[in-house]
């Protein structure tokens, strides 16, 4: 029987839960060898544990992947789920077609990376405290709240102050600095994107991020 998993704000809040013991959908389909519909699918009818953010966005705990993959393929590998070993990233682009793009040349990478796609910075908003990507990677022209005023209110956030930050935008630098600017820690990168520059750029933090975890 199907059922619905309980919020990721309650799990997290557990006494017993590490801030490190989950992954995103995408991540999971790729520990388990099978496809995210798949993986949804095994949520919903309770075969692997799983919880929801605010923003909707299912985070599968990575002790319940292992637990499967020892009932149902004993002959692979258990998922390594020490957390220097993978790199958490998020990405917000309100165009389908280009988050389409960041997924296919993820997948073409086939780095230690556990993506989460969000639509909107209101939807990260909600979301980006909790999950505490390594990496943040976003646009500046959405509907709603803009990825300036998201980057202004991550600012205010202590518990994200190592999150890197890469901008990919196609407005002119004159229009940027007319808005404030970026943050300083902000790398900047115009569309369309240099995804040479990206993949060294997230190549390089995956190695930072094994040696000082």
């Amino acid at each position: 029987m199907a059922r619905e998993p309980k919020s990721f704000e309650a799990a997290i809040t557990a006494e017993d839960f590490s801030s490190t013991d989950y992954c995103g959908t995408s991540y999971a389909a790729k520990l388990l060898g099978l496809s995210v519909a798949t993986v949804q699918s095994l949520v919903e009818k309770g075969e692997v544990d799983a919880w929801k953010t605010l923003g909707g966005h299912r985070r599968i705990a990575l002790q319940s992947i292992n637990a499967y993959l020892a009932r149902n393929s004993p002959q692979l590998s258990r998922a390594d789920i020490n957390p220097k070993h993978r790199l958490r990233v998020l990405i917000v682009e309100d165009d389908e077609s280009t988050r389409d793009l960041y997924r296919c040349q993820f997948e073409e990478w086939d780095l230690p990376v556990d993506c989460t796609w969000m639509t909107s910075a209101l939807e990260a908003l909600m979301d980006i405290a909790s999950m505490r990507p390594d990496l943040l990677i976003t646009d500046l022209s959405m509907a709603g709240v803009d990825g300036f005023e998201m980057l202004k209110a991550l600012k205010r956030n202590v518990q994200l102050a190592d999150m890197q930050v890469v901008v990919i935008s196609g407005l002119p630098a004159e229009a940027i600095a007319e808005r404030g600017g970026l943050p300083p820690y902000a790398h900047l990168l115009q569309k369309p994107v240099n995804f040479a520059w990206l993949q060294g750029y997230v190549t390089a933090l995956v190695a930072a991020n094994a040696k000082w975890r």
